[in-house]
């Protein structure tokens, strides 16, 4: 089977395409533009983990992994429309999962037509070259900052998402809108991911976990907003792409057309992906600083435009559908992390 990842050079799409190529179940196509919005060297890292020299990697062309012989790597534009449908038609792929996209809440309100163009505009035409190759299953990320200032605790599916307080959030509840119009439209099945503050090796630079971590080891202030009264719901990145792994053959199904209801069911499905289990900021940092055997240096800051107090992931459905179950304690996540994060950047002599 045939599978498109894309972002592959991104925090999570890395490790999933590590996952599924280990697994050795699928032919893997990974995407991603390798663009600078962080430290394009860490891209580059990931990449080179997985056998692709991004230097190597020629807009709109495709290079061999020289570790998997199962992966290819094309270093492509999500906005780019013709790419993205060449692509598609020439690779007929079985399955797709989308992860690429312009991420970051703060970094919204300075460049706001970025996530215009990359996660609506290109999501646009991941879910036209979908439809044009009749693709079995289309998973896609989705964000838990959808639920903007819901009081409900913990988030459901079933709550209301339609005040979102970021363009980020704007941007990801429209990609859940337009995959279900297409889904209704084409009979695409499509499957959205509400992913909870993940967290782990090789993670995002513009994170609060990597933020921290880096500043405690410099000695350096780190600023914690809302006086430290936030709660995130973080989950480690390998309970995340289990559940997806396994999501990758349990497509919704929908239902026919009901002549009584005169409507029918289409095969779509949105599903949080969480801890179920928030953690306290200051809990967070406290456990940092055991890690790393450093007291943090606090900088108390109010609350920054676009953020919310606590993320909270209500997983019933998830564990309903596939049996999603995390199971990584917070200590023992961040302690890979913490050992991944001193290898990467002490012993490999590079800079903070």
């Amino acid at each position: 089977m045939k599978i498109l990842i894309t972002g592959t050079a991104g925090f999570i799409g890395y490790h999933l395409t590590k996952r599924l190529l280990e697994g050795g179940q699928f032919d893997v196509v990974g995407l991603d533009n390798v663009n600078a919005y962080y430290d394009t060297e860490l891209k580059r890292a990931r990449l080179k983990a997985l056998g692709v020299d991004a230097s190597m990697a020629k807009p709109n062309k495709m290079c061999q992994s020289t570790t998997f012989d199962s992966l290819r790597f094309v270093r492509m534009n999500l906005e780019d429309e013709k790419a993205i449908e060449s692509l598609f038609l020439q690779e007929k792929f079985d399955y797709v999962i989308h992860l690429a996209a312009q991420a970051g809440v703060r970094y919204s309100l300075e460049a706001p037509r970025s996530y215009i163009k990359s996660n609506v505009l290109g999501f646009l035409n991941i879910l036209e070259g979908c439809r044009l190759t009749d693709v079995k299953h289309l998973i896609y990320a989705s964000s838990s900052s959808i639920y903007g200032q819901n009081t409900n605790v913990p988030f459901s599916e079933t709550d209301r998402v339609d005040h979102p307080v970021s363009l980020y959030a704007a941007s990801k509840r429209s990609d859940e809108l337009m995959a279900y119009s297409y889904s209704h439209l084409f009979g695409i099945p499509c499957t959205g991911l509400r992913f909870f503050t993940v967290y782990g090796s090789f993670g995002r630079p513009d994170m609060a976990y990597f933020i921290f971590t880096k500043k405690i080891l410099n000695e350096e202030p780190i600023q914690v907003f809302n006086h430290g009264k936030m709660k995130r719901d973080f989950t480690f990145v390998d309970d995340i792409t289990q559940a997806v792994e396994k999501l990758i053959p349990n497509a919704p199904k929908g239902s026919g057309f009901d002549p009584e209801k005169q409507q029918s069911t289409p095969p779509f499905s949105v599903y949080n992906i969480g801890n179920n289990n928030p953690v306290e900021i200051m809990q967070f940092i406290h456990t940092l600083e055991e890690l790393l055997n450093k007291k943090a240096i606090l900088e108390m800051k109010p609350m920054q435009p676009g953020d919310v107090e606590m993320t909270y992931a209500d997983t019933t459905a998830l564990y309903k559908h596939i049996g999603y179950q995390p199971n990584t304690l917070l200590k023992d996540g961040l302690k890979e992390f913490v050992d991944w994060f001193k290898h990467y950047y002490q012993t490999d002599k590079r800079t903070t």
